[in-house]
């Protein structure tokens, strides 16, 4: 993934707003409400936060987090809550996570999805006082497995060729 003989191009802004997109449909499959099933918005608004955090930042989490709130039917602001939480401690250790192989990337992104769990957890306890069984954060391990996954397809599109072709512009 990290490979020095790769340099990714640009992202493009809309292969950024395609991948949210497809995202956010994932997101809408039925069984998105299933035990262990990732949240694909909250990894892919992950993963454009680390690797491009001045194009997608925390008013996209925001809108993202409103769009998962109205399809969910659930408190109108509790993902939008999580998302920009998640979106803005993303940003922040970004430069920090990118020096690192894709593994152990996996392994400083899980303590950012099991908070933005954790903040989502905080808002339905406070609103109906439930608590869920004991396999609630499992979705945060599952994405975290399936971070290099998500590394390798989301950056494919940014990679030049190892071997120079005078026929390819690049």
């Amino acid at each position: 993934m990290n490979d020095p003989h790769y340099i990714l191009l640009p992202a493009s802004p809309w292969f950024i707003a395609l991948t949210l997109i497809a995202a956010f449909l994932l997101n809408l499959l039925p069984w998105g409400q299933w035990v262990g099933v990732p949240d694909f918005v909250a990894l892919v608004l992950v993963f454009w936060s680390i690797h491009e955090p001045r194009k997608v930042g925390i008013s996209i989490a925001f809108l993202m987090g409103v769009l998962m709130d109205v399809n969910q039917a659930s408190l109108l602001g509790e993902n939008a809550l999580a998302y920009t939480v998640l979106s803005y401690f993303s940003i922040t250790i970004h430069r920090r996570v990118l020096w690192f192989p894709v593994g152990t990337q996996a392994l400083h992104i899980l303590p950012l999805l099991l908070l933005s769990q954790a903040v989502q957890l905080v808002v339905k306890l406070m609103v109906s006082g439930k608590f869920p069984h004991w396999y609630y954060f499992s979705e945060s391990f599952v994405c975290a497995i399936l971070w290099p996954l998500v590394c390798w397809l989301l950056l494919a599109p940014q990679r030049r060729a190892i071997n120079r072709d005078d026929n390819r512009p690049i």
